[in-house]
């Protein structure tokens, strides 16, 4: 057995949900793609062109069946993007490509670049036919059960017989498309490497693109499936490759150890606390070189190591990336292992003053297998069988759940969240936009904290997540308006009468509470909903608070100008807010604060209706007439003025009552349509039709409403949109529905999306 049993079981049962979620393609529709890719640009195609053609074959990306434009960019039903990511970066990765301004081939280094005449540029292409094709062979020749030390040889054949491509992430894809059961698709080493050691296994010491795939190879025959979906599991499970660092935790040699207080605080740390704060140094050679100045001029004793370690100092600030993980030693021994979750912060005091924030998932104490970094503060792990025991020891904690990933919508605005920290849900009202804000804080707030999705969790963690009276909850919640300042989010005076006198007192607002409690629980993340949020002016409620809500400045402390107290926004806090572009569009909101926030549009989404009428009238089909009829005739802001699904649904499902239907038309829609219309009724009659709208008396037939009107009514509304019954919803609907119960309709499962 290659992998251990709690590891090929945690990926059967991941691979499992991808299956059910839609996410894997089948082994039929894999063999499809690699056929079609075989046909078009298999070694017997390629060996049968030359000159021109083949240059332009292989390598124009302005033609859309090159083959470099395939292994780039193709993304659609005959070969979608699923076979391991090479985008990015210069066409000169390719060796040669085509100058879009000019047309003129051209190679060389993207700091010097040259022409090429086209019988040069032919022969570059042929030297990669050439040499893609000894490729294949050796491929051809390779055991299906191939050893490590078979693929070393391949590694090694490829070097000397391809070395124009071995060492290429396109000459890798093109021959892992020819041999899918034989390469991975992992195109560089690193993501090779990477995803072997969070399986715990120590990849080869060799370098090379081609030494690890035997080891993914012997995986996928264990658990039974294509190469292809091992590594899209693995991808969707371990997430981005990330680095591994060693940070001493001693002031010197023989000093006092600083373990206590990171651990307790969350943070790791540096010394030379005499440098001050540096949040200011740029992150280039002129940045390097400044840190550089500052410690010759500060530690002159020892200008021999300045260089060294600046060198620290500058990869503390900006190599070390959010996401990853830094053991704190001791010399050999490891005293825990944390997640990196936040940027550089300068905190004076008696400690180490240069930190990052970091989640803790492994406090328990262990010895590194093989000695590394040291003589030095802080240096990047590099040594396999360090990177594996680090992996095999948070591996099972819990704290690692963070990892999981939501799916569909949810899985976006976890993305947007982890990204920026904080997110504006938009889109036109009736959208679902709160539900989705709500329910995507319930997911996250239980699936961070406790690993569990929210309807798992106890009475006792729900009662974390939500609060009650005697105590605030992990997820807050708090409603823009006109009157809403900065005195409700931060802090401000507000009136109170004490001993019957009118006295004005600071307070705290809502937001510089929920910043101290996550202060004090590091361990929690916490969330705040924002409804409406543009309906406040965002630049005062927000004052300061501005600056220091970017991701790289969360920790970093600025003065409160009421109270004077230092404020910081902590890791461990994520926004979402959501806001009505019908009030006013993204366009229009502060600049400061659209950098700041990840934006998801949420649009009407006529699909949750399923196939549900009422009276013969198809609620999907219904709403998706009247949104065209909007976009048609109101103007460039349409768009945004659509009606969202929820007007149509009542306690999650669609509406099945026709008298509760025409009362939602007649008190929420209609006055919505005459709000976007400016009670135009020539507009107005554009989107209902003549059967509601009377243009000449400038008003809507209300009488229709009435219930001896009813049959009227019916007519009126589908009237105007004839081609809605043309739908394949209606169509399946009127074959399973019996004709005479015209008020029977498909109740699908759906929580309340109202706004």
């Amino acid at each position: 057995m290659i992998l251990a049993d709690n590891i090929l079981k945690k990926i059967k049962e991941y691979k499992k949900e991808l299956d059910m979620k839609g996410d894997l393609p089948s082994d039929t529709h894999l063999a499809k793609y690699y056929e079609n890719f075989r046909k078009r640009f298999g070694p017997d195609r390629l060996r049968n062109l030359d000159g021109e053609a083949l240059l332009e074959a292989i390598h124009d990306h302005r033609n859309r069946d090159s083959l470099v434009y395939w292994l780039e960019f193709k993304n659609d039903d005959e070969f979608p993007a699923i076979f391991g990511g090479i985008a990015g970066g210069s066409a000169l990765k390719f060796g040669i490509y085509r100058r879009k301004e000019t047309g003129e081939w051209t190679t060389g280094s993207p700091q010097n670049q040259r022409g090429l005449p086209i019988e040069e540029a032919i022969l570059i292409a042929r030297t990669h036919r050439d040499q893609l094709l000894k490729g294949a062979e050796l491929l051809d020749k390779l055991p299906i059960n191939a050893t490590d030390l078979d693929y070393s040889n391949l590694q090694h054949d490829m070097d000397y017989l391809a070395p124009a491509i071995s060492n290429s992430s396109w000459g890798h894809k093109y021959l892992s498309l020819l041999y899918p059961e034989k390469l991975d698709n992992y195109h560089t080493p690193y993501y090779q490497r990477f995803h072997l050691i969070k399986l715990l296994q120590i990849p080869p010491q060799e370098d090379g693109r081609y030494v690890c795939a035997g080891r993914y190879v012997s995986i996928a025959r264990e658990l039974g499936i294509s190469l292809n979906n091992l590594t899209a599991t693995l991808i969707s499970l371990n997430g981005s490759p990330y680095q591994y660092w060693r940070i001493g935790t001693t002031k010197g040699l023989r000093g006092d150890s600083e373990w206590k207080y990171m651990r307790e605080g969350g943070y790791i740390a540096i010394g030379w606390n005499e440098l001050g704060d540096i949040s200011y140094i740029s992150n280039d050679k002129a940045g390097k070189e400044k840190i550089r100045e500052k410690i010759t001029a500060r530690y002159p004793d020892s200008p021999g190591t300045a260089s060294k370690q600046a060198n620290q100092v500058f990869n503390f600030i900006f190599g070390i990336k959010n996401g990853d993980l830094v053991l704190a030693c001791s010399g050999m021994k490891v005293l825990g292992i944390g997640k990196v979750t936040g940027g550089y912060v300068f905190k004076e005091g008696p400690n180490f003053s240069h930190r990052r924030p970091v989640e803790w998932l492994s406090l328990d104490p262990w010895d590194l297998p093989e000695k590394e970094g040291l003589t030095s503060t802080l240096s990047k792990l590099k040594i396999h069988a360090n990177l594996a025991e680090a992996e095999s020891h948070i591996l099972d904690i819990s704290t690692l759940k963070t990892h999981q990933r939501l799916s569909g919508l949810l899985g976006r605005i976890q993305s947007a969240l982890e990204r920026k920290g904080q997110i504006i849900l938009y889109g036109p009202p009736g959208t679902g936009k709160t539900y989705w804000a709500e329910r995507a804080a319930y997911e996250l707030a239980a699936l961070y904290n406790f690993g569990k999705s929210f309807d798992e969790l106890s009475d006792e963690h729900r009662k974390q997540v939500l609060g009650n009276d005697k105590f605030p909850g992990i997820i807050r919640i708090c409603s823009f308006h006109p009157a809403y300042g900065y005195e409700d989010f931060l802090e401000g005076y507000k009136p109170e009468v004490v001993d019957g006198q009118m006295i004005f007192n600071l307070s705290d607002g809502i937001f510089k509470k929920l910043c101290e409690d996550a202060q004090k629980d590091t361990d929690h993340r916490f969330f705040l909903i924002i409804d409406e949020i543009n309906r406040g002016d965002i630049p005062r409620i927000f004052g300061e608070l501005i600056t220091i809500l970017e991701k790289n400045k969360r920790g970093k402390p600025v003065t409160l100008p009421l109270s004077k107290a230092q404020f910081q926004v902590p890791d461990n806090i994520y926004i979402i807010g959501t806001m009505n572009t019908a009030d006013r569009s993204i366009a229009l909101l502060d600049t400061a604060l659209r950098r700041r926030f990840g934006f998801i549009e949420i649009m009407p989404d006529s699909s949750i209706l399923g196939r549900s009428s009422v009276r013969g009238i198809p609620l999907g089909p219904w709403l998706d007439a009247i949104n065209r009829q909007i976009c048609d005739n109101i103007g460039r802001d349409a768009r945004n003025l659509q009606i969202g699904h929820s007007y149509l649904l009542e306690n999650g499902s669609p509406i099945s009552d026709f008298s509760i239907f025409s009362r939602v038309i007649q008190e929420d829609i209609i006055p919505l349509l005459e709000e976007y219309c400016y009670e135009d009724y020539s507009v107005l009659e554009k989107i209902l039709g003549k059967g509601l709208v009377d243009v000449g008396n400038q008003r809507i037939k209300h009488e229709l409403f009435e219930e001896s009107r009813r049959d009227d009514l019916i007519q009126a509304l589908i009237t105007p949109f004839p081609v809605m019954f043309t739908s394949s919803r209606v169509q399946e609907s009127e074959s399973e529905e019996p004709e005479e119960d015209l008020t029977g309709s498909e109740i699908i499962s759906e929580e309340n999306a109202d706004d």
